[in-house]
């Protein structure tokens, strides 16, 4: 058994980290309620950007045009959201699992990467990071977006990559966080309800002004819509992921810290048994 100076020093130290694991669940909860109310009053209209813009091509017909048919590269984008600090759960793993247990080839990938802990990792692994934006991952702006968009946008129009995907960590509750990966280019066409597949089939819809231009206008803004959607349903994820997790530390040095002083009092106990136990013995043998 460890000596009580030990015991104590032990709780005295998981003590300390505990004051450590509250403030940052304080902390975390604060960053929570703000990003979670930017992500729900953004989450609708991001939604009903992309249901709109799969729609329309969905009865567009037969459109030649590189953002919906593709190009001749065979490398592939991805934009990849994670945090530049660690302590909130699975929350960067995950996103970073995506990519590496995933079906790409890590020869034909540039990484894109919003986040230090995800550009870190993948660049162990040996993956092509072709730029870094670590201070979006705190408070990202829809400017933010544009300019990742733009970077991308140019790398596909010259031909450098061939597709464009978005991992990053969907916010469904404050407990519920679901890592996702989208492509954003060529763009999916998606399908028609039962109700309006028959409708659709029979009337495409005309542009104005032609296919061809009307696309080079929406598919950009449709683009960085939905990295700004990922960027901030991330943040909220993450503190809502780091949150959690300081909770289960903070419950976990509460258990911890209560075997400790089971353990104290007993061996003071036991000490405390010791030494009456050696004068009633010192006290014999003198009379």
């Amino acid at each position: 058994m460890a000596s009580m100076r030990d015991i104590k020093r032990r709780k005295s130290s998981i003590q300390s980290t505990q004051q450590i694991t509250k403030a940052m669940k304080l902390v975390s909860t604060v960053k929570l309620q703000r990003a979670k109310q930017r992500a729900e009053n953004s989450k609708a209209y991001f939604d009903c950007m992309y249901q709109t813009v799969s729609s329309m091509l969905a009865k567009a017909g037969s459109i030649q045009h590189p953002y919906v048919t593709g190009n001749d590269s065979t490398r592939k984008a991805v934009i990849m959201i994670t945090g530049n600090r660690g302590l909130a759960g699975g929350y960067n793993s995950n996103i970073i699992k995506l990519i590496t247990k995933g079906d790409f080839n890590k020869e034909d990938l540039d990484i894109y990467a919003i986040g230090s802990k995800g550009r870190d990792a993948l660049a162990r692994y040996g993956y092509q990071i072709k730029a870094v934006y670590r201070d979006l991952a705190e408070e990202p702006a829809y400017s933010d977006a544009m300019a990742i968009a733009r970077e991308v946008l140019n790398a596909y129009n010259a031909g450098e990559v061939g597709e464009i995907y978005l991992a990053y960590t969907a916010f469904k509750n404050t407990v519920s966080h679901d890592p996702k990966l989208i492509r954003l280019l060529p763009a999916e066409t998606g399908t028609e309800t039962e109700a309006e597949g028959k409708e659709a089939a029979e009337a495409l819809m005309n542009f104005e002004p032609k296919d061809e231009e009307a696309l080079g206008l929406i598919i950009p803004k449709y683009v960085t819509s939905l990295i700004y959607g990922g960027l901030v349903e991330s943040v909220a994820s993450e503190n809502g992921a780091r949150m959690q997790a300081m909770d289960s530390a903070t419950s976990n040095a509460e258990e911890m810290i209560d075997s400790l002083s089971l353990l104290y009092n007993r061996a003071r106990q036991g000490a405390i048994t010791q030494e009456l136990t050696e004068i009633i013995a010192g006290a014999e043998a003198i009379s």
